[in-house]
This record gives structure tokens, C-alpha cells and sequence, in this order.
């Protein structure tokens, strides 16, 4: 291009030829046609996705009857109506027949158990009914427990109903023989207001069991070890209002957890046949000892276990280690118990000096449980109990403190843990709720 002389500057040819190219390459307005023509790609984004997939069906029939065997039995049963897919599961599905949460009417319960078991071929996995249903209807749980539907049952339960009062009360009865018909197959087994007679416990060998339970059962002190003995496989054991007996001794090399209770008014001023004394002479796999009622004047002997972590609760008189533990907090605590990680104990009075001896009993205890019944003085540790509290090495990483009011003896109470237990991580209050609406 050649400029003439007296025309444009070659700066503003320069510019010119820019702007023509940009012109040039600059996008030409679409017509409603070519509109129409171009896809949008987010249209085409949101009918790509594929529809939800229902992961829960597409499991195998074995992993869907265990999880509609864990459900409840009306539950389990009403799966059958979600779809073809779910119409046979249930029945296929290990049966699990619950029926606590059933009404107490024997006529709609009977109707009930009998319909499932009808519908059911089985096999078996829990057994639930209530324990008067053996003294009101002992023919019919026969029958049932006969059923096709409970062959090879994990899981049996004469559970004890607490809100049921018959209008007749009759005595108590032994299970039906055809209870045991699974003893080859039981893993858990809990027996409510049944006698157990001796004829009855020689016959049984539960090589597969693992946890038993006796709620208000009559069966003599000779049978209960005898029994324990013949579970070889046992972990957990609950006695609960037992029957017929003193003492009852343990001695297993396997057993891990002891619950118990007395019935109420037992104690020392109860009948000389009714239970009032728990002995372990031997348990080295025991790791938890637990009462339930904490009230009930139940004397614990404690001889051989070595590997008890977890104790509740300290309460009334105790031996441990053939040192005595007796009417906490009257008395002083002399013997050492180097294993216990978790202590539930029950102080009358609440004081900082009934506490320290508890700590120098328990050396490696690492969560505490209080419960109070009324507070002591202030509680004013820092003069009184200095030189003990440099002889503790606290490893308390957590303090629960029960019937808290928030009252100046029970802060300064907090307090003192705050301030000695080193490693510390938690102090949780449960405030007594009867005491704080009497005051709001």
C-alpha cells in the first residue's frame, strides 16, 4: 500500500487495519433459526443425568434379610409390601418375633403370634414374649415353640412385664420342655417368673450361649453354679430379684460381665432363703461388676479377678481382694485395687475427704461416677487436705457428678477436681430436677 503525500498518517492506517480485522473476526447475530439449530448445553446436561437407583434393592437376598430381621415384627412383616422385589424377603429372613411392645391382651397377643408363626417358615433368630404367658396359656407357648418357625432360634426371652398385674397370682411355673429344644443353636437367653427346678438344669448344656439373664427366677444356689458351668461359652450374666437362694457363687473362666440386683426387701433383715450375697471366687476374664441398685445391702466378695476395670456401685459392704470395703463412708478405705478404670459410687455425704480415700483405694482410676445423697461442710480442701492431695497422683479424665444443685459445698466440690486432676477432660453435672422445680 502506497501513501500519497498530504494523506493519512501511517499511525492512523495502522488503526484502521486493526479495526477492520476485529471486525472481521468478530461474531456475526445468529438467526432465530440458527438459534433454534444450537443445542443448550445445560439442557443437555440436565437430561444426561441417569434416574436414582435404588441401592437397597440391588442388595443380595441374604444382606436384605438380615436388615428386615433387625427390624421389629410388624415392620419386618409390612416390607413384603414395597414392591415384587421385597414380597419374599421377610419370609425367607431369619424370623424375629418381638412382642413386648404388643398390648397386654392375651386374646389379640395369642391371635398375634400364632398368625406369624403360621405365616413364617422359618428359621428362627429372637423370641420375645412375656413371662405370664407361661403360667396363663403354658399349652400354647408349647406349641409355638414346637413350631417349624423357630428351628435353629438364637434368641429367647420370657422378659418379665413390670406394668402387667393379674387379677389371680399363680405360681411360679418351669419353662416348657420344648424350650430347649434349641440348646444347641441359643446365644442369648433371658428367663422371667420361672422356676427352674433341678431336674430342669441337669438336662441343659448351652454350648453357644453367651448371655443369660434371670429376672425373678427361683432355682437353688447348687443349680446356678451348676448352670453357669454347663455354659462354657458365657460372657454376660444378670441376676435379677433371683429366688431361692443366699449366695450365689461364680466361678468362670470366661465370664466378663456381672449385673445384679436383690429383690426388693431383701437384706439383712429378709428371709435367710432369699438372696443377699454375691461371692466371685474365681472370674480372671471379669472386667465389669455392676449393680443395679446401689440400695438394695447386697455384700459383694470379690476374691480373684484381676482384670475388673469397671466397678458400680460402692455402696453398703464390700470385699475386695479379701480386704474389706464396708459402709461407705463411715469407715475408712484401706485395700488397693490397682486394675479398677471406672468407679460408680454412691456417698451419703458429700465430702472431699470421703473421696480421697476412694481415690488411694482406686490408683489408676480414670472415670468417676457420684451420686449424693445430701452435701457435707463447704468442702474447703485447700488448708485441710494439702499434704494428701501432693501424695495423689490423680489421672481422672472424667468426673460425673449426679443430683448437682449447684450449692456452694458441691462448687467448691467441682472445683477441687478441676484444679488436682491433671489430665482432666471432661466434668459433666446432672442437676436433680425434683430440687430445682421446688425452687422455680
Amino acid at each position: 500500500m502506497e501513501i500519497e503525500p498530504g494523506g493519512p498518517s501511517l499511525k492512523r492506517v495502522k488503526l484502521a487495519a486493526v479495526d477492520c480485522r476485529e471486525e472481521s473476526q468478530a461474531p456475526t447475530p445468529a438467526s432465530p433459526a440458527t438459534e433454534a439449530a444450537v443445542p443448550d448445553p445445560t439442557a443437555t446436561e440436565r437430561t444426561a443425568q441417569p434416574p436414582p437407583v435404588d441401592r437397597i434393592s440391588n442388595l443380595p437376598d441374604p444382606i436384605l434379610g438380615e436388615i428386615v430381621s433387625l427390624l421389629r415384627t410388624k415392620q419386618g412383616a409390612r416390607t413384603q409390601v414395597l414392591s415384587t422385589r421385597w414380597r419374599h424377603i421377610w419370609r425367607s429372613a431369619p424370623l424375629n418375633l418381638d412382642c413386648r411392645r404388643l398390648p397386654d391382651d392375651h386374646d389379640k397377643l395369642g391371635r398375634f403370634v400364632s398368625r406369624v408363626i403360621s405365616t413364617h417358615p422359618g428359621p428362627g433368630r429372637r423370641f420375645r414374649v412375656p413371662a405370664y404367658c407361661l403360667q396363663d396359656r403354658a399349652a400354647t407357648v408349647d406349641a409355638w415353640l414346637r413350631s417349624p418357625a423357630l428351628h435353629g432360634l438364637h434368641e429367647l426371652d420370657f422378659c418379665h412385664v413390670y406394668n402387667y398385674r393379674p387379677r389371680t397370682v399363680l405360681p411360679l411355673a418351669p419353662p416348657p420342655a420344648s424350650a430347649f429344644r434349641f440348646s444347641a443353636t441359643l446365644r442369648v437367653v433371658t428367663i422371667g417368673r420361672c422356676l427352674l427346678p433341678d431336674s430342669t438344669v441337669q438336662g441343659l448344656h448351652l454350648p453357644q450361649l453367651k448371655q443369660l439373664g434371670l429376672e425373678r427366677v427361683s432355682i437353688s444356689e447348687a443349680m446356678l453354679s451348676y448352670l453357669i458351668a454347663r455354659c462354657p461359652a458365657l460372657e454376660c450374666l444378670l441376676i435379677y430379684y433371683i429366688l431361692g437362694l443366699r449366695c450365689a457363687r461364680i466361678n468362670s473362666s470366661i465370664l466378663r460381665s456381672i449385673g445384679v440386683r436383690l429383690r426388693r426387701g431383701s437384706g439383712h433383715d429378709a428371709d435367710e432363703h432369699q438372696f443377699r450375697e454375691l461371692v466371685i471366687e474365681n472370674a480372671p476374664c471379669l472386667e465389669r461388676l455392676l449393680r443395679v441398685d446401689i440400695l438394695d445391702g447386697l455384700l459383694v466378695t470379690v476374691g480373684a479377678a484381676p482384670k475388673l476395670a469397671t466397678l458400680g456401685s460402692l455402696y453398703g459392704e464390700m470385699y475386695l481382694n479379701s480386704t474389706v470395703i464396708q459402709r461407705l463412708p463411715n469407715d475408712s478405705l484401706t485395700t488397693v485395687v490397682g486394675a479398677v478404670k471406672v468407679l460408680a459410687v454412691d456417698i451419703f455425704c458429700l465430702d472431699i475427704k470421703t473421696t480421697l480415700q476412694v481415690l488411694r483405694c482406686f490408683p489408676c482410676l480414670e472415670k468417676l461416677y457420684i451420686q449424693q445423697s445430701i452435701s457435707g461442710d463447704l468442702n474447703l480442701w485447700k488448708r485441710k487436705h494439702q499434704s494428701v492431695i501432693k501424695c495423689l497422683e490423680l489421672r481422672l479424665k472424667t468426673v460425673i457428678m449426679r443430683s448437682y444443685r449447684g450449692i456452694r459445698a458441691q462448687i467448691n466440690f467441682a472445683t477441687f477436681f478441676i484444679l488436682n486432676a491433671k489430665v482432666l477432660e471432661l466434668m459433666t453435672f446432672e442437676v436433680d430436677a425434683e430440687h430445682y422445680e421446688s425452687y422455680y
